[in-house]
């Protein structure tokens, strides 16, 4: 029996299972036998994966990357080429971007690599047409676009959405509140620091016995489902965010425009006539949260115009150095910085200090 069939007919029998207390049970197994299938079908057993297609990863430059996932047809190249002034190949049929195109724009002094990827076509998480490479190019990404045609918007922004869970890129989401760790012996130990509505002690066993571990230690710090528990045992899902780009709007009404609006994480453009992109780029720049941080030679003016970009989170004094180059950091005494993330200007500060956007950094030797 072939993978793809065992994945049917378990989505088979959960679409039969009646959801209630006593068969929530029986739905975590389910549900924990379904990853493990769904890993088999984007890793497939015996050593190497084989060929993956002719040059469709590229090289990661500049300070984010950001992809355009959709369906053929919804104007992706049209986007790209008109935002970063690449060309790819545009036609009015289905599929005429066969690999992925790159491109790059400058905004706000940051390098941002866009990717024109391939159309996805329904069951790509189950290697159908260029699915696989697609998504695994795709996971790869900062953000996502999702490209998606006004005319027939929700079907296909459900469809998309399932095709990338099922690749683990969890779209718009925090990873689970959940501690797991692993251990030698002394059985499963379960605690839960809050009321659970679905997953109790029996559940979670069951659930890492399908993953035959039987020692471990679980802690749930918030309301958690048994998706997030296999989530965090499959412990290869990444978290991305992602913007719905609805195209073509010059085909419909200004009260369906209104509507359109009030979705979250979404905005209308017509990549065709370039409506609305500088709300698409602003809305790209919050998104990916990024930092950036001004350079100021000893006894001279800030440099304002090549900032050095680091993502948030990472945004240290330290990680600064590492940026720039990986022995600046033996070599540092202090940093003197200007800006938000300081009490006084110029305070001198280690390496441990976090800075903040727009801050200006001036760094002393030792």
């Amino acid at each position: 029996m072939s993978i793809l069939a065992k994945i049917a007919e378990i989505e088979n029998e959960m679409a039969r299972t009646q959801r209630n207390k006593a068969t929530a049970h029986h739905l975590g197994l389910l549900k924990a036998r379904l990853a493990k299938l769904r890993r088999e079908l984007i890793t497939p057993k015996g050593g190497s994966a084989g060929a993956t297609g002719e040059g469709f990863d590229v090289a990661k430059t500049g300070d984010a990357r950001i992809g355009f996932v959709g369906f053929p047809s919804v104007g992706k190249s049209t986007l790209l080429s008109n935002l970063a002034g690449v060309y790819s190949e545009v036609a009015a049929y289905e599929f005429t971007t066969l690999t992925t195109v790159p491109g790059v724009i400058r905004y706000k002094g940051a390098k941002i690599q866009l990717l024109d990827l391939p159309g996805i076509i329904e069951g790509a998480k189950d290697g159908k047409g260029r699915g696989r490479q697609v998504i695994a190019v795709a996971r790869t990404c900062n953000l996502i676009l999702i490209v998606l045609d006004v005319l027939k918007p929700l079907g296909h922004k459900k469809l998309i959405e399932h095709e990338l869970e099922g690749f683990g890129i969890r779209l718009n989401k925090q990873p689970p509140n959940i501690g797991f760790k692993r251990k030698d012996k002394g059985g499963i130990n379960f605690t839960a620091t809050c009321a659970q509505s679905e997953l109790d002690g029996d559940t979670v066993k069951s659930i890492l016995a399908e993953y035959k571990i039987h020692n471990a230690d679980i802690t749930l710090r918030s309301d958690s489902t048994a998706d997030d528990l296999i989530d965090v045992v499959e412990g290869n899902r990444v978290y991305i965010p992602c913007i719905y780009v609805l195209n073509k709007i010059d085909q419909i009404s200004i009260e369906e425009l209104d509507i359109i609006y009030k979705v979250p994480h979404c905005v209308p453009i017509s990549a065709h006539h370039r409506w609305n992109f500088d709300d698409l780029l602003e809305k790209m720049w919050d998104y990916l949260r990024l930092v950036r941080i001004y350079t100021k030679p000893k006894g001279q003016l800030p440099d304002y115009t090549s900032p050095v970009v680091l993502p948030d989170g990472r945004t240290a004094v330290e990680d600064f150095c590492l940026k720039i180059h990986k022995n600046l950091i033996k070599e540092l005494k202090y940093a003197l910085v200007w800006g938000a993330s300081v009490k006084h200007n110029p305070q001198k500060v280690g390496k441990d200090h976090v800075m903040n956007d727009e801050d200006v950094i001036q760094l002393v030797k030792k």
